[in-house]
């Protein structure tokens, strides 16, 4: 296991966090036969409670029990066994876990998708463009790269000054992408559902969904936002586990889960999740951690690709848009319209894609 620093291209800021570099834990599994297997996990404090020195100590805690794992029934066993354990530590989990099935894709010469019992990938997968809170002047020039690349989804992060996030969103509005979709971003910016509903009520603009208005947990006040304002929420830091579920069943018409693989406890959890929500009738994105590497864009494909009749959006791929370099031979990353195409993917075994050694 090791910690993983990539520096940005630009800097990216939200209303949680400013991030120059990547801040990701990288974990590798090796075989007897060579082979070996690589996984990757965004520990964010204000998402899991995760560092990387929490890391380290749950790595060094149980590393040498998953050494002696041989197949995925050993994994299942022990993540059924180890839920409050995972709970607390999501994306050292996810990391050990995309290693393990990695390798075990490579030992037996099969994809991950066949590892873990899942429809191969297959056709393309469409991006959403991500606004962070810049100035509007770095905001205007990073609008125009998204339209001109033929972006027609988007999410702006909100930046908690109204006259700048209404002037984003006209500025968007007046930049005549066909069919454009809007979804904003809080972050968690604000303290109670009643100053996030004077707040979002000033925009004059149907928006996809809010992500995140007031405090991580607070499904009560998100609840009255989407009875005040009839726009689903997008549940981020509010949603890691299955048993929140029990929070959403009433009402799933209010919300729409995003997934991101790192902070679920990895893909095998991220499945299960997106197969509840199914059930539901809950809407999904498969989101990202900025600044994920090519690793967790290739394993959030699995999971959309398998649930692509409930994808609401995807998130992610940016690969060296943002990265100075990704870890990988050939990044995994959008292109024009925001589309990735399945043969952008290698054929390859495990994850399928090749680290730089």
């Amino acid at each position: 296991m090791r910690s993983l620093a990539i520096p940005f291209k630009q800097v990216f800021a939200h209303a949680s966090a400013v991030r120059a570099q990547t801040e990701s834990v990288l974990v590798m599994a090796a075989s007897e036969t060579g082979n070996i297997g690589i996984g990757e996990g965004c520990p964010r404090q204000y998402v899991t409670g995760e560092m990387f020195q929490t890391c380290e100590q749950f790595f060094n805690e149980y590393q040498a029990v998953w050494a002696t794992f041989q197949n995925l029934e050993d994994i299942n066993s022990w993540l059924e066994t180890h839920t409050t354990e995972i709970d607390l530590n999501p994306a050292i989990w996810c990391a050990v876990e995309l290693a393990l099935l990695d390798l075990l894709g490579k030992e037996s010469q099969k994809s991950i998708e066949t590892v873990v019992g899942v429809p191969e990938l297959q056709g393309n997968y469409q991006y959403s463009a991500v606004l962070g809170t810049d100035s509007l002047a770095a905001y205007q020039k990073q609008l125009q790269q998204f339209v001109a690349l033929g972006f027609t989804d988007f999410k702006i992060k909100v930046t908690g000054t109204i006259a700048d996030d209404v002037k984003k969103v006209e500025m968007l509005n007046n930049a005549h992408v066909t069919n454009v979709r809007i979804r904003l971003d809080a972050n968690n910016l604000w303290k109670t559902s009643c100053e996030a509903i004077d707040y979002l009520h000033q925009f004059d603009c149907p928006f996809l969904g809010i992500e995140e208005p007031v405090q991580a947990g607070d499904y009560a006040g998100c609840k009255q936002i989407y009875e005040s304002l009839g726009v689903p929420i997008i549940l981020d830091e509010s949603f890691l586990r299955l048993d929140q579920f029990r929070h959403l069943e009433d009402a799933p018409k209010a919300w729409i889960i995003n997934i991101r693989i790192s902070k679920m406890g990895g893909i095998l959890r991220s499945l299960a999740i997106a197969e509840q929500a199914k059930r539901c009738g809950i809407p999904i994105i498969i989101g990202a951690q900025v600044g994920e590497t090519s690793i967790l864009s290739r394993v959030a494909l699995t999971v959309a690709n398998t649930f692509r009749e409930n994808l609401l959006a995807q998130e992610g791929g940016f690969g060296t848009y943002l990265l100075e370099y990704d870890i990988t031979d050939r990044p995994l990353m959008f292109g024009k319209n925001g589309i990735l195409a399945v043969s952008s993917v290698e054929n390859g075994h495990g994850h399928g894609v090749v680290c730089r050694s």
